[in-house]
């Protein structure tokens, strides 16, 4: 099933997201969830964006060709922990599902480590490096309550508003249904 993705203002998007009880049935979600990432032309997902204030998102940068690194990089993270980031600070282009049309440049560390479980509740303790960790970090941040837009300048930040407004109401083409918090 293809949900809707939900829209920048929504307050789901800025709530900090809660565990899922260990051992839940949670792979009929897990592959909605890549089926409305995929079909939105995502290289992530995070459960608030489809309206589910719970600690899972999806990842797979195998579609990025002109990215060997994430050749192999699909993956699920359940009830996830960031446990240390670290390295030197790097920016990139970054953009989002909920806040579509607008890309900004923000600055992540270059590496974390991370526990979770998958899909099917096996624990993982992991390391990631360059774009792995800012795709992990970014849709983290979603389940923490946060957006990408919130480490830009305030003046950048003032200069979007117009835009942000227009995307709270649902005023935006996207190639995906979107569900819009200000939408009449």
């Amino acid at each position: 099933m293809i949900y809707p993705i939900v829209m920048y203002g929504d307050a789901v998007l800025r709530k900090k997201a809660k565990d899922i009880d260990n051992g839940k049935d949670i792979l009929v979600l897990v592959n909605d969830m890549y089926e409305t990432m995929h079909a939105a032309h995502g290289i992530g997902l995070a459960a608030p964006q489809i309206g589910k204030s719970i600690r899972l998102f999806v990842v797979d940068g195998t579609t990025l060709e002109d990215e060997p690194t994430l050749k192999d990089f699909k993956k699920t993270f359940v009830n996830p922990v960031i446990l240390n980031e670290d390295g030197e600070p790097w920016a990139f282009e970054e953009g989002c599902l909920s806040i579509p049309n607008i890309r900004e440049e923000v600055e992540r560390p270059e590496k974390l480590r991370i526990k979770y479980f998958d899909e099917n509740w096996n624990p993982f303790e992991e390391e990631y490096d360059g774009m792995k960790a800012r795709i992990i970090q970014h849709e983290y941040d979603h389940i923490e309550g946060k957006l990408f837009i919130d480490y830009l300048s305030p003046l950048k930040k003032r200069m979007l508003k117009g835009k942000l407004n227009d995307i709270s109401k649902g005023d935006v083409d996207t190639e995906y249904r979107i569900l819009a918090p200000l939408r009449k």
